[in-house]
């Protein structure tokens, strides 16, 4: 990757890690429906004037902007505005990998592949531990079960997306962004409270400000400038890895902006389920290589071949890890 996209690929990472420290620092000053609101005014307007809409029917617009836009982060900020840590809500939201495998099984009839059961049945065990690790007012169930909500929303988002196919991505995101602001300010209103709402805007500082133009903006628009400019360029196997920093940059940047401590078993659920993401994405790799630094007769190369080749199906019986998986997510 030359220096140039390497330096975007940094950017970005960084921009999109922040996001959730900045989301906590925005929620002291304006409550979560509002921010929502005021997030997607400011990514729609002006970019609508200035980014042509894909060529997609309104439906799918608004199905995108319902779920990924809308259902994510009505559960991801009321989750950070309860408790949720603010760097652990950027490692849990990552579970929408998962999800979205799952979903794309279910829905799409798409093959499931060995590694990807492996991976969710690591990751899940991650998240087991990441929950069990938690002291009473250090990360609250229900902001732990509503950041899993926002990443199942963000999993059904990627469905609208696969149905969408080659569509432009930045074009996607900025006119979805038309769909969520009216119904965050009528959540708000009903939820939050026309007096709430008032008083936050009167009373409103700079950070209040610089965290909604930084969510719009920086996360938002240039966030997915870089994105889809570094997925021009270059193979999607080698872009799609790098979110995997995100966490990385989530979990450092709220310890060192908002004194975020963890309990050893939450770093290691942490990184039980980063493994379980590398396993899911770099699987097949790893084991290939493997495979081929050994004699193509030899017992243990043969299984490795038999093991890349599994794949599971949504339809018929549900394979052992699965059923591993589900008992796990029955305990959180």
């Amino acid at each position: 990757m030359p220096l140039k996209d390497s330096l975007a690929a940094l950017v970005l990472i960084t921009a999109w890690g922040l996001n959730f420290v900045v989301i906590k620092l925005g929620l002291t000053e304006i409550p979560p429906l509002l921010l929502g609101a005021l997030r997607f005014v400011f990514v729609a307007f002006p970019a609508i004037f200035f980014i042509r809409r894909p060529q997609l029917s309104w439906r799918l617009i608004l199905a995108y902007g319902l779920t990924i836009s809308l259902g994510q982060f009505v559960f991801l900020f009321i989750a950070l505005y309860v408790g949720m840590p603010a760097g652990l809500a950027s490692l849990v939201l990552q579970s929408q990998a998962f999800f979205t495998v799952l979903l794309a099984a279910v829905f799409m009839k798409e093959s499931v592949r060995w590694n990807n059961m492996l991976g969710l049945t690591i990751a899940v065990l991650g998240l087991v531990l990441i929950e069990r690790g938690a002291e009473s007012g250090d990360m609250p169930l229900l902001g732990f079960l509503l950041t899993l909500m926002a990443a199942f929303c963000w999993a059904m988002g990627n469905m609208v997306a696969k149905k969408a196919g080659k569509a432009d991505v930045l074009g996607l995101v900025a006119w979805g962004a038309l769909v969520p602001p009216i119904p965050f300010f009528a959540l708000s209103l009903v939820f939050e409270g026309p007096e709430t709402i008032r008083n936050s805007l009167a009373h409103v500082s700079g950070v209040g400000i610089s965290a909604v133009l930084y969510l719009s903006f920086v996360a938002t628009i240039v966030g997915y400038v870089l994105w889809g400019r570094l997925l021009a360029r270059h193979p999607a196997g080698k872009v799609a890895p790098l979110s995997l920093l995100v966490p990385l940059v989530g979990l450092i940047s709220a310890s060192v902006f908002l004194d975020e401590r963890l309990r050893a078993i939450q770093w290691l659920g942490g990184a039980v389920v980063m493994l379980g993401l590398i396993v899911n994405i770099f699987g097949p790799r790893i084991v290939g290589g493997l495979a081929r630094r050994g004699r193509s007769g030899a017992p243990w190369a043969r299984a490795f071949r038999n093991m890349t080749a599994l794949k599971f199906h949504a339809q018929g019986m549900l394979p052992l890890p699965l059923l591993l998986t589900t008992g796990c997510k029955n305990e959180i």
